[in-house]
């Protein structure tokens, strides 16, 4: 049995798109195809479509069950369902996998129609644009005109804000959660440490591993456990971990000696087994590429002055990769570009991962402002 605010049993669909898309760097996809699951019902006027964007790793599967013997629900499960903060009982919920990705949208595993071959290194780097553009077809196929709202956290709060400036008249709220409108320096420095650990693995063969018959461990290990570190915060280490030992002493080698690097080196192998490195080199480019004020002289209340939406924007207090001052500096810009915002800022031992927490301040928030996007008309 599953939880009764849960979903319940979901599965995703394949939806084919035969038109071609050029992307922001020039390339053309001749088609494509966008991996989604939905949950909740369209009403009639087709006015309470909410759709959810991933971050870095995510994908379509936000919530409920693909089996009776699923362990684990979808990855924002606590955030949507009946009665929930995004309330499947009056919202018509849709999860995307973005382009590029390796859980069903066309991506580097995906057949190339002009060669008959994977893609693999061949598939184009995509941006946020992109996604957001390949979005607006989804809603298109769905009959949905405007979105109550988009809702992300981290990449999917960029895709929330990159949205409000590209489709202004196509949605009525904005939820920008721990995200900023570009990245820094140090940020772009992560994500290129990152690409470099997959790059110089020997099994990355120009990024055609598959077709050695290779996977770059490795490097994307690497990858995944340096990102970890980042998502993470000192104070919730701290408590979990602390320096606890997985021996009563020291072995004076270059084991596993500390429970912290044997929880990094788990999450490394995990990641490495489930997720595309190509995938993962495109995903980092398209944060750092991400700015929606560069079409505008690099001005941000000049992009921002293009919404239409009512914004929601969180921060969290001990998240370093998106630090909340980011947060802040974004709804200065929003009040100076004359829009309404609400904004929250969370005490969370989770560093940036706590947009996937339930601190209850946090679910309380969303939850009051999602309740307002179901009775406001769009």
């Amino acid at each position: 049995m599953f939880p009764a605010d849960s979903v319940g049993l979901v599965s995703p669909q394949k939806i084919a798109f035969d038109t071609p898309l050029t992307l922001q760097s020039g390339r053309v996809l001749p088609r494509f195809d966008l991996m989604v699951e939905t949950y909740g019902r369209l009403n009639a006027a087709k006015d309470n479509a909410v759709l959810v964007c991933h971050a870095l790793s995510g994908h379509h599967h936000v919530a409920g069950y693909h089996s009776e013997n699923d362990k684990q629900p979808g990855w924002w499960d606590n955030m949507v369902g009946p009665g929930k903060p995004v309330d499947t009982d009056r919202f018509f919920v849709v999860g995307v996998n973005n382009l590029g990705g390796c859980h069903g949208s066309t991506g580097p595993l995906s057949t190339n129609p002009e060669t008959g071959g994977e893609y693999g290194a061949d598939f184009p780097v995509v941006t946020v644009k992109d996604w957001v553009r390949s979005q607006a077809m989804l809603a298109d196929y769905f009959g949905i005109g405007k979105w109550a709202a988009v809702i992300g956290g981290s990449m999917g709060g960029m895709q929330a804000l990159q949205w409000a400036v590209d489709y202004p008249k196509r949605i009525a709220h904005a939820l920008v959660i721990a995200a900023a409108p570009r990245l820094t320096a140090q940020n772009i420095a992560f994500n290129d440490v990152a690409r470099q650990a997959i790059i110089t693995d020997p099994d990355f063969h120009g990024g055609h591993y598959r077709r050695h018959g290779t996977l770059p461990r490795r490097g994307l290990r690497i990858a995944r456990m340096m990102g970890h570190i980042t998502y993470l915060a000192e104070a919730g280490l701290g408590q979990k971990f602390g320096r606890s030992m997985c021996h009563d002493t020291y072995q004076y080698n270059y084991d596993l000696e500390f429970q912290i690097e044997s929880y990094l080196h788990h999450q490394g192998d995990k990641f490495a087994e489930q997720f595309d490195a190509n995938t993962y080199l495109r995903m980092t480019k398209a944060l750092d590429y991400f700015s929606p004020a560069e079409d505008f002289g690099d001005d941000l209340v000049a992009a921002l002055k293009q919404a239409e939406a009512k914004f929601f924007v969180a921060g969290f207090s001990t998240d370093w990769r998106f630090a909340p001052q980011r947060s802040r500096a974004l709804v200065k810009h929003l009040v100076k570009a004359g829009k309404s915002v609400q904004y929250i800022e969370i005490e969370s031992v989770h560093g940036h991962d706590a947009f996937l927490m339930t601190d209850e301040p946090y679910i309380r928030a969303v939850r009051a402002f999602m309740k307002n996007v179901a009775g406001s008309p769009i």
